[in-house]
């Protein structure tokens, strides 16, 4: 590992954080060298995390995002959304307004959303950067491929759950941590913008901070309902 000083937890922020894996090899004096990074895993809350020091600046995160070619148009991308939109739109009440959160460079997500009647706002920091609409209340928040980008997942999914109203639905979807075997030949974590890696237990820890319970309605598809309070 490139520091001998663990980071805090980003998602929890607790102190009790392991080191899980490194694939790095000529690392350079700066902690940045190309051929790969450390990551560490936090024993409370199981997020597995690129720490601070290893993460790319955020003219070296955008322009990673501008070579994406993402948009309406691409047929097979509306099909990997759909995995999301089709549950979350059989959950929604007619006339719900909600947001996009990370919608990148081709907002689809919210343009299909849009079709099946659903007023989408969106927001994301490089292509939408419009505040306005992260001080609005909503019925339904959308995060597709974005909890993995976060380099502090904790603050930023309490904002978006304090930005849903009551019955409000949040739906995620990212790619989840199985184990450390699986995580070692794992292509997700090869991308230099994916820094926080969740599995099963962390959305359980996070949802359960929440007092909810989570439904997973197809792989790497989350939705959670506010309200849905856990039975005792």
């Amino acid at each position: 590992m490139a520091e001998s000083k663990s980071p805090v937890c980003p998602l929890c922020n607790a102190n009790t954080v392991v080191e899980y894996w490194s694939d790095c090899h000529g690392r350079g004096s700066d902690g940045k060298g190309s051929k790969g990074r450390d990551y560490y895993q936090c024993e409370q809350c199981q997020l597995v995390f690129v720490p601070p020091w290893q993460h790319l600046s955020a003219e070296e995160e955008k322009a990673q995002y501008d070579l994406h070619e993402n948009s309406p148009e691409d047929d097979h991308y509306r099909q990997f959304l759909s995995r999301l939109a089709g549950p979350l739109t059989a959950r929604l009440h007619c006339g719900a307004k909600g947001l996009d959160f990370g919608s990148g460079p081709g907002p689809t997500l919210s343009v299909m959303l849009e079709e099946t009647g659903f007023t989408t706002d969106v927001y994301d920091v490089f292509y939408a950067a419009d505040q306005t609409v992260l001080d609005r209340q909503y019925d339904f928040i959308t995060a597709t491929e974005v909890v993995e980008h976060l380099s502090q997942p904790g603050d930023e999914l309490d904002r978006l759950w304090a930005m849903l109203k009551p019955g409000g639905w949040l739906g995620l979807m990212t790619k989840m941590v199985l184990n450390k075997e699986a995580f070692s030949q794992w292509h997700y974590k090869n991308d230099p913008t994916h820094i926080s890696f969740f599995s099963r237990e962390t959305f359980d820890y996070l949802f359960q901070s929440w007092d909810v319970t989570a439904e997973y309605p197809a792989n790497d598809v989350i939705l959670v309902r506010k309200g849905s309070q856990k039975e005792s």
